[in-house]
């Protein structure tokens, strides 16, 4: 996976992992270049280390966020899926275009629950909405010795479906909500974003927040991995 920067619009590119596949269903994710390169938008400080990989088949779209933590905070009473809302996550949005109407969201805990959700600009949230169909959005999650690691699928066909996959696009939005205290009565996080939205105040359902992530395979890649304009 390599990065592109065009007006401010970062890009990055999946791989086809039709050859990355180690046997049957496992993928390799050697063959997915990290993303590294994710900022706290709203403090000069270095956040911990988030990593994301994509990879692509003729089936499915599958993503991996990789999050460094020491103390990895998660609210579990009934394990609803609106507890996700009080844990740390990683999350990735979905667009079809600037107007954000709709617009769909994950947020993924360490226990691998997921807060699935349409929304409207600006922030008309609808949680009761699900992902559609069974089996269309896999995930799972396992603590690791430097924090956690969410991996996930999802099938282009239901990518088409929500008119999200566009000319082999997807624009994307990829984020971490970093818990640092839980709700006693409310949470307290910091938050992490690939892009640095337009935006004084924490704010990731905005335009601004999103990139792109191009579809290709192993003959239109970019043949190095740096960043650089276009």
């Amino acid at each position: 996976m390599n990065i592109i920067q065009s007006s401010n619009h970062p890009i990055i590119q999946a791989t086809n992992s039709y050859n990355a596949r180690k046997v049957h269903t496992d993928l390799n994710w050697e063959n997915a270049w990290p993303l590294k390169s994710f900022i706290y938008p709203w403090s000069a400080e270095i956040p911990p280390e988030l990593t994301f990989r994509a990879l692509w088949d003729e089936m499915r779209f599958y993503f991996r966020f990789d999050a460094e933590a020491t103390d990895i905070l998660t609210y579990v009473n009934t394990n609803y899926k609106m507890e996700v809302v009080h844990s740390d996550r990683v999350e990735i949005f979905f667009r079809s275009d600037e107007k954000l109407d709709p617009y769909y969201c994950l947020e993924m805990d360490p226990l691998g629950r997921v807060l699935d959700y349409r929304t409207r600009y600006y922030r008309q949230f609808e949680y009761d909405w699900q992902w559609p169909g069974t089996g269309q959005l896999e995930v799972k999650a396992a603590m690791t010795g430097s924090g956690y690691c969410v991996e996930g699928s999802i099938t282009l066909q239901s990518l088409k479906q929500l008119n999200l996959l566009q000319n082999n696009e997807l624009q994307a939005g990829l984020f971490r909500g970093e818990c640092l205290k839980l709700p006693d009565p409310g949470s307290s996080f910091t938050w992490i974003s690939w892009v640095r939205p337009e935006s004084q105040h924490p704010d990731f359902h905005i335009p601004s927040a999103f990139g792109t992530i191009k579809l290709v395979t192993g003959d239109s890649q970019i043949n190095n991995h740096r960043l650089f304009e276009q």
